[in-house]
């Protein structure tokens, strides 16, 4: 008994320290930039400064940014491809996050038929755009940290799950040594 406890123990110290360090990224597009932010589960984000490479294809860098403030990086792209961020985090932990072009600003999305528009410039036009871009930024920037929260909600369900998984085929395999060995005993008896 004494070491299975143990060995439990050491799958618990194993799997909660496994637990502290996944990586968790994602991206967004804010005006004619890529935004986007690192960091790990547990809501430690990446450390300010922290190089992040851009690559087209799977090989080919087209450039480079740091992680600013709490874990974001920001990138302005100048062609309409797959960008990959890479993001070294040090003890083998590399984050990568994947940009489609259908995701990337609006003026870098191609059009398959030209449109042409004539339509006067207007301040009404000008200034609800600015609205729509303000209430945009106000609503990514009170969005951001529900996104770490549920990341971190969801590594966190995820391991009580596993854990009362095994909690559960424990207690059954000790209810059945507990009924065998009962009944070897009345067998004897």
């Amino acid at each position: 008994m004494r070491k299975f406890l143990c060995l439990l123990a050491v799958f618990y110290l194993f799997n909660s320290q496994a637990q502290a360090h996944k990586i968790v990224g994602s991206s967004w597009t804010d005006g004619s930039d890529i935004e986007g932010e690192v960091g790990f589960s547990n809501g430690q984000m990446a450390l300010k400064g922290t190089l992040v490479e851009v690559f087209k294809n799977h090989d080919e860098k087209i450039g480079e940014t740091q992680i600013l403030d709490d874990g974001l990086f920001r990138y302005t792209p100048i062609e309409a491809t797959t960008h990959r961020f890479f993001i070294n985090l040090g003890a083998g932990h590399v984050a990568e996050v994947i940009v489609n072009p259908d995701e990337l600003p609006e003026n870098l999305k191609q059009s398959t038929t030209p449109v042409a528009v004539d339509t006067p410039s207007s301040p009404d036009i000008t200034a609800s755009s600015e609205i729509a871009t303000l209430v945009a930024k106000a609503v990514r920037k009170e969005v951001q940290p529900l996104r770490k929260e549920i990341a971190s909600y969801k590594e966190k369900n995820d391991l009580q799950s596993i854990l009362g998984g095994i909690g559960y085929i424990l207690g059954l395999t000790g209810i059945i040594f507990y009924i065998a060995a009962r009944r070897k005993e009345s067998d004897k008896g």
